[in-house]
C-alpha cells in the first residue's frame, strides 16, 4: 500500500549526532515538527532553530516552501535565520579581523535565501553593509564578500535602490575607476553600478556622473571575458536608460573612444570562445546601435524644405554630372523630372513625397546619400546601367532603396527592444564604423543583380523584393564574420539557387501528391513517428542543462534534467556551472516518477509564467518556457536554452506520456524523414530488374497503356 501523499520520509542532519528518519506529515506544523527533532537530540529552545536543505542552495524550508520537500530528501537543523542574521550582524561589526571576514563569507553565502534575507534586511543590515563599504576599510577579500551579501540582498527587491546613498555610489565607482583593483571586487562594483541604473532613474543620474563610458572600455582590453561581460552589460544599461537627446551624443563617445574596434579585437576575435552571457550582451548592444536610427526611420520628409530638397538635387547631380544645366526654368524643370524618372522614384515632378511615408522615412534618403557619396562608382553604375535598359526591365533605384531601407529595418528590429534570453549577434556589424550605411550598400548591390536575374518589370517588383529579403535572412543566419564574407554569401545565393531551395524545401508539400504516394505516405508515417519518438527519449536520457532565471543573468544558477534510461523516473539537480557533457544520475539528487506526471503545459499556462509581464523582454522566454505537473500538486518548471531544446524536451515528454507530439520540429523532421524514405523506396523500384516473361498468347489488342514514371 503506498504511503499517505502528504507524509514524506526525510532524514534530517546536526553536527556531531547521528541522523534522525522521520516521516514529516505535511498537514503538521512546520514548527511541531522542529521541536520534535529538537527533542530527540535533548536541544531545548525549539524556537531558535530551523530546517534547510543539506545540498544545494541549502535554503531555509519555510510554510510556503514545504511542498517542495521529496521523499528521501536529507535535510538539517540549523539555527533559524532571525538568530542567524543577528549573530552575523554581530559578528561582522566586531574588532577581531578574522572573526569579521568568516562572518562576511558565512553571509555572502546566506544572503541568497529569500528567508534569511527578509530577516536581516530587518535589523538593518545593508544600511551596515554600505556604511563597512563607504568606510573605505575594507580590501581584499573582506571588501569582496561584502560587496557579494550587498548585491545579493538588494536583488531580492525587499528594498528600494533609491535609498542608496551618493558616498556609496562614489565609493564603488572608485573601484571601478581604480587602474588596478582585484578581480572579484571589480567584478561585483559592476554588476552593483549595472542594477542601480536599471533598477533607479534618479541614480542613472548619478552613476552617470561617476562613470564615463571611456572609463568602461579600459575593462574591454583585459584577458577576462566575465570582467568584460560585466563592462559592457553596464555600458548598455546606461545606454539603454539614458534620455533621447543623451544617446546620440553617447554613441559619439563610443565611436570616438573606438569602442566598437575594441570590442572586435578583444573581445569576438580574442583566443576564447564567445560564452552565451556574452553574446547577449553583444546581441542587447547591436539593437541598442541600431536603434539610434529609429528617428531618421520615423521621420518624415518635408518637400518645402530647402536643405532636405537639397539632397535629392544631389542625387541627380551625382549621377547625371548636373554642371550642364539649362538655364530656362521650364526647360529645367523638364530635365529634373526626366531624371528623377532615370533615378528610379515613383514622383518624378516632386520626389520629396517618396520620403513622406515611415518607416523608413528619412534613413532611406540618408542610405542613398551615403552610397552616392563613399560608393559612387556603384552608384552611377546602378542608375545608368537602368536608364539605359529598356523601360520594361528597368530597376527603379529610388523606389528599391526605399523598399529596401524598409525591409532592412524590419530584419535588424529597428526600433523594438531587446529580447531577455537572445544572443542573436551579427560580428560582421562590429567590422565596420558605418555598419549599416555598408550593410545598405552591399544589399542594393544584390537587388540590382537580382532583378536582372530575374528579368523582372515594374510588375514583379514585390517578387523581387521577397527573393531579396530571403536572400538577406539566409545570408545573416549564416553568420558572416566581415561583410566581405557576407557578399561571398550573396553570391552563393543568386536567383537559381533560391528557387533550388524553395523547389528542395517544398518537395515534401508539393510533391508526391498521387493516390498512391499519398498511400505510400499513410503507410510508412507510423514507422517514421516511432523513430523520432525513439530519438526523442533518447535524447531526454542524455539530458539536458537549463538555467535558474533571475534578477542577474550573470549571476544565475544552472540545473539538469535527465530521464533514467528505463524510461520510468526523471533525475535533476542543482549545477553550480554549465556542464561540459552527460551529468551522472548519481549527481542529481531529486528525481520525479513518470506514473506521478499528469501533463506538461507549456507558455502562458506554466505556473512560473504567469506571474511574468507580458513585456516584449519576456517574449522570447514565455516561447521556451513549459512546466511537468505531478502528483499530488507540484510542478516542476523549465525554461529551455533555445528553440530546438524546447521542441525536443516538450515532444520528449508527451511521447513519454503517450500524447501526440506536436512541435514544428517534429512535423519538419516527420515530413523530411518521410520524402527521404520515400525517395529511397521509390529508387529501389526503379532499379527493379523485370525477369523476362515468356512469349504472349496472341489476343485483341489492348486499348489501355501503361506510362510508369518513378522520376
Amino acid at each position: 500500500m503506498p504511503p499517505p501523499v502528504d507524509i514524506v520520509k526525510v532524514a534530517i542532519e546536526w553536527p556531531g549526532a547521528n541522523a534522525q528518519l522521520i516521516e514529516m506529515d505535511q498537514k503538521r506544523a512546520l514548527s511541531s515538527i522542529i521541536r520534535e527533532v529538537c527533542d530527540g537530540w535533548s536541544l531545548s529552545g525549539s524556537e531558535q532553530f530551523a530546517l534547510r536543505y543539506a545540498d544545494g542552495p541549502q535554503l531555509y524550508i519555510t510554510e510556503q516552501s514545504r511542498s517542495e520537500i521529496k521523499n528521501g530528501t536529507i535535510l538539517r537543523l540549523a539555527i533559524s535565520p532571525a538568530r542567524a542574521a543577528r549573530q552575523l550582524l554581530e559578528r561582522i561589526q566586531s574588532h577581531g579581523i578574522d572573526a569579521r571576514l568568516e562572518a562576511l563569507k558565512e553571509l555572502a553565502k546566506l544572503s541568497a535565501d529569500p528567508t534569511f534575507a527578509a530577516e536581516f534586511i530587518n535589523m538593518e543590515g545593508i544600511g551596515t553593509l554600505a556604511r563597512l563599504v563607504e568606510s573605505g576599510t575594507h580590501f581584499g577579500e573582506m571588501l569582496a564578500f561584502t560587496l557579494t551579501a550587498f548585491l545579493e540582498l538588494m536583488d531580492h527587491g525587499i528594498v528600494s535602490w533609491d535609498l542608496i546613498s551618493l558616498s556609496f555610489i562614489k565609493q564603488i565607482a572608485g573601484y571601478v575607476n581604480q587602474p588596478m583593483v582585484d578581480v572579484s571586487i571589480l567584478q561585483r562594483s559592476l554588476a552593483i553600478l549595472e542594477s542601480m541604473v536599471l533598477n533607479s532613474h534618479s541614480l542613472y543620474h548619478r552613476v552617470a556622473q561617476e562613470i564615463t563610458v571611456g572609463q568602461l572600455i579600459g575593462h574591454l582590453q583585459v584577458s577576462n571575458q566575465e570582467i568584460q561581460t560585466y563592462a559592457i552589460a553596464l555600458i548598455n544599461a546606461l545606454f539603454l536608460k539614458a534620455p533621447e537627446d543623451r544617446r546620440q551624443e553617447m554613441a559619439s563617445t563610443l565611436a570616438q573612444k573606438h569602442l566598437r574596434s575594441i570590442i572586435l579585437n578583444h573581445v569576438i576575435r580574442g583566443n576564447r570562445p564567445i560564452k552565451a552571457e556574452m553574446a547577449h550582451q553583444l546581441y542587447v548592444l547591436q539593437v541598442l546601435t541600431f536603434n539610434l536610427l529609429e528617428e531618421r526611420m520615423m521621420t518624415k520628409m518635408d518637400p518645402n524644405d530647402q536643405a532636405q530638397r537639397d539632397i535629392i538635387f544631389e542625387l541627380r547631380r551625382i549621377a547625371f554630372d548636373g554642371e550642364n544645366d539649362p538655364t530656362g526654368t521650364e526647360k529645367r524643370k523638364a530635365m529634373y523630372t526626366k531624371d528623377y524618372k532615370m533615378l528610379g522614384f515613383t514622383n518624378h515632378v516632386n520626389p520629396a513625397m517618396d520620403f513622406t511615408q515611415t518607416p523608413p522615412g528619412m534613413l532611406a534618403l540618408d542610405n542613398m546619400l551615403y552610397l552616392a557619396k563613399v560608393h559612387q562608382d556603384t552608384y552611377i553604375r546602378i542608375v545608368l546601367e537602368n536608364s539605359s535598359r529598356e523601360d520594361k526591365h528597368e530597376c527603379p533605384f529610388g523606389r528599391c532603396a526605399i523598399e529596401l531601407t524598409r525591409m532592412l529595418c524590419e530584419i535588424l528590429q529597428v526600433g523594438e527592444l531587446p529580447n531577455e534570453g537572445c544572443n542573436d549577434y551579427h560580428p560582421m556589424f562590429f567590422t565596420h564604423d558605418r555598419a549599416w550605411e555598408e550593410f545598405f550598400c552591399v544589399c542594393i548591390q544584390l537587388l540590382n543583380k537580382t532583378w536582372k536575374e530575374m528579368r523582372a518589370t515594374a510588375e514583379d517588383f514585390n517578387k523581387v523584393m521577397q527573393v531579396v529579403r530571403e536572400q538577406i535572412t539566409r545570408a545573416l543566419a549564416m553568420k558572416p564574420s566581415s561583410l566581405d564574407q557576407l557578399k561571398n554569401k550573396l553570391r552563393g545565393l543568386n536567383y537559381s539557387e533560391i528557387l533550388r531551395l524553395r523547389q528542395s524545401e517544398r518537395m515534401s508539400q508539393d510533391d508526391f501528391q498521387s493516390p498512391p504516394i499519398i498511400e505510400l505516405r499513410e503507410r510508412i508515417q507510423p514507422e517514421i513517428l516511432e523513430l523520432i519518438k525513439q530519438q526523442r527519449l533518447n535524447r531526454l536520457c542524455e539530458g539536458s542543462c537549463f538555467r535558474k532565471l533571475g534578477n542577474r543573468r550573470r549571476q544565475e544558477k544552472f540545473w539538469f534534467c535527465r530521464l533514467s534510461l528505463n524510461h520510468k523516473v526523471l533525475h535533476y539537480g542543482d549545477l553550480d556551472e554549465s556542464p561540459q557533457g552527460e551529468v551522472p544520475f548519481e549527481l542529481l539528487s531529486d528525481k520525479i516518477p513518470v506514473s506521478d506526471i499528469k501533463s506538461v503545459v507549456t507558455g502562458k499556462e506554466c505556473p512560473h509564467m504567469k506571474e511574468k509581464s507580458a513585456l516584449k523582454q519576456n517574449k522570447e522566454v514565455l516561447e521556451l518556457a513549459f512546466s511537468v505537473l505531478y502528483d499530488p500538486d507540484e510542478t516542476l518548471n523549465f525554461v529551455a536554452p533555445n528553440k530546438y531544446e524546447y521542441c525536443i524536451w516538450t515532444d520528449g515528454l508527451c511521447a513519454l506520456l503517450g500524447r501526440e507530439m506536436g512541435s514544428d520540429l517534429t512535423r519538419s523532421d516527420l515530413d523530411t524523414l518521410i520524402s527521404m524514405e520515400m525517395k529511397l523506396r521509390l529508387l529501389d523500384l526503379e532499379n527493379i530488374t523485370i525477369p523476362e516473361a515468356p512469349p504472349p498468347v496472341p489476343k485483341e489488342p489492348s486499348s489501355y497503356n501503361f506510362t510508369y514514371n518513378y522520376s
